[in-house]
């Protein structure tokens, strides 16, 4: 009797105890793995454009809607992604999440046409939304808040370094192989995410609770009624899809010179501006903006928007000012980004392990960290067309060196005043803020550099005229020199005006690019002091009980 009556209780406890024998870490690098692809793909396709218009047969302009279409996408899903993991739980919508990515990717890859490379990369933008949310909010769960420090610190490397490796491999990629490989490359990743993620990842027993929130009560003791914000998703879609479009083309289309910029601008700011208002005032939003009451939450998102706004807009700047001013070749301005991702790799650890032994409070690794970064900015602004690769490396490892000890802070930051059935919401919001803050910088990046142009240009024109001494004797000097080399005394004329204007030209785009760096430090600096109005808290400490 006794023996019959032990036996159904042994059966139960063996479930739990082999749940516990996974590693925390194995998980942590499970969800990693797709994330890394999935931030990989938002730059890796940058470098081949010309490769993809040629190969489509279609103008660079046209095929630049490869790049929108997928941001269009991935900024429409991500807000949402918190939702969508309750509605199907978060396992299952992660690996579908990957599912999808992985076969779109396919598509892009052996794409015949233009149009069926948007549809693919539409999906694709979809698929890869939920990703990087989700892993935040799966890496919270799993590490108790004691480590959970050292879980960020790897969610740090992933997302700083792909989008800086993304042009460096896909440069490699298009020069040694085919450009169909830059999309055709996430196939096996996906797999083996695919893979690990349906052995090591679970959903918490807590978060079974929370997924009962998106359902109405039900009497009669079955699940009850799907609780749809339609509304909410729909303005939401609406107001983020195009504001993405307004960043993304902005620039091309002559911002509001342009009547379709024109419309996409009324449209943002109409469905975003009454989505926010919907949101603070439905019972169970699809964003629930109402988080942000939450003082260290609030900063802390602030913070994630900086932070996209300078690594995104650093990111694009590199590459374009080596590749047209210095005469690199893709890979080879890639590589400059290579020593702050290898610094971030390096320390990024460290900065988890000085915050989780309490060595250094969060609050101060962080304003260091601002500081860092906005000097590296600062620096940059005074580069010229002698700088040479040492320099422009060291000062990315500088800014890599701020980025390794900013986001292991800001995340503990992020938590702490958060209950546990609140990390879901949480991961959304700090990863939308994130996405828009990068969205931003590109186009901050991309619009002062182009309006600074202009304005040197006018400066440098207006002090260069045609009676210009030091112009004239500049070519006078130049065309004797290529007479002596073979030129017609008409021609040396011609080739001396030309190389002169061209390197007036040059150190005026310089100035641009200086002018943008010298503001993304400013901007930096200015918020860096507001880490000092959140709220104390105890590192590592017990997080509110959940309602």
């Amino acid at each position: 009797m006794a023996t019959a009556v032990a036996a159904p209780e042994l059966a139960p406890a063996r479930a739990p105890a082999a749940r516990k024998l996974i590693n925390p870490w194995v998980i942590a690098l499970t969800v990693t793995l797709a994330t890394f692809m999935e931030l990989l793909d938002t730059s890796i396709a940058n470098v081949s454009l010309p490769y993809i218009a040629g190969g489509l047969g279609r103008s660079y302009d046209e095929v630049t809607w490869i790049l929108t279409t997928y941001l269009v996408a991935n900024a429409v899903v991500l807000p949402m992604s918190a939702w969508l993991s309750r509605v199907f739980g978060r396992k299952n919508y992660y690996m579908a999440c990957v599912a999808l990515f992985t076969i779109t990717s396919f598509f892009c890859g052996i794409a015949p046409s233009l149009g069926i490379m948007l549809m693919a990369r539409v999906l694709q933008g979809i698929g890869g939304g939920g990703l990087a949310p989700v892993e935040q909010a799966i890496l919270v769960d799993t590490f108790p808040a004691e480590k959970r420090a050292s879980a960020f610190a790897l969610y740090t490397v992933a997302i700083v370094t792909a989008p800086a490796i993304g042009p460096v491999l896909g440069g490699w990629i298009t020069d040694n192989f085919n450009w169909r490989w830059v999309f055709l490359i996430n196939i096996p990743i996906g797999l083996l995410s695919l893979f690990f993620t349906n052995r090591f990842v679970s959903d918490p027993a807590s978060f079974a609770e929370e997924r009962k929130t998106v359902r109405k009560p039900s009497t009669d003791g079955k699940p009850g009624k799907l609780n749809i914000d339609a509304l909410g998703i729909a303005l939401i879609a609406v107001g983020s899809g195009a504001l993405e479009v307004l960043l993304d083309r902005g620039q091309i289309d002559d911002w509001f010179g342009s009547s379709f910029i024109c419309m996409m601008f009324v449209i943002a700011i109409a469905c975003l501006g009454f989505a926010v208002w919907w949101e603070l005032h439905v019972a169970d939003p699809v964003i629930d903006f109402r988080m942000l009451k939450t003082r260290n939450f609030a900063i802390a998102n602030l913070y994630y928007f900086i932070f996209g706004l300078g690594l995104f807009a650093s990111t694009t700047m590199i590459p374009q000012i080596l590749q047209t001013l210095y005469g690199y070749r893709a890979i080879d301005a890639g590589l400059v980004l290579g020593p702050g991702a290898f610094v971030i790799t390096l320390l990024a650890p460290v900065g988890a392990q000085l915050v989780q032994r309490k060595i250094v409070h969060p609050r101060i690794l962080l304003f260091g960290a601002l500081i860092t970064v906005g000097i590296a900015m600062i620096h940059y602004s005074h580069f010229n067309l002698a700088t040479d690769y040492n320099h422009y490396a060291l000062a990315r490892a500088l800014q890599g060196l701020g980025y390794a000890f900013f986001f292991v802070p800001l995340s503990v930051i992020t938590y702490s005043q958060l209950k546990p059935n609140e990390n879901n919401k949480a991961s959304s919001l700090t990863n939308f803020f994130r996405n828009w803050g990068g969205s931003f910088g590109i186009a901050f990046a991309t619009t002062m550099a182009d309006r600074r142009q202009n304005f040197h240009q006018e400066r440098v024109g207006a002090a260069s005229t045609s009676t210009s001494l030091q112009l004239q004797s500049s070519i006078h000097q130049l065309a004797t020199y290529l007479q002596q080399h073979g030129y017609s005394a008409a021609d040396s004329t011609y080739a001396a005006t030309t190389r002169i204007y061209a390197q007036l030209q040059a150190q005026t785009q310089l100035l641009a690019f200086m002018d943008v760096f010298h503001w993304l430090g400013v901007i930096t600096l200015v918020v860096a002091p507001l880490v000092w109005f959140t709220t104390n808290f105890k590192v590592g400490g017990k997080a509110p009980e959940a309602h």
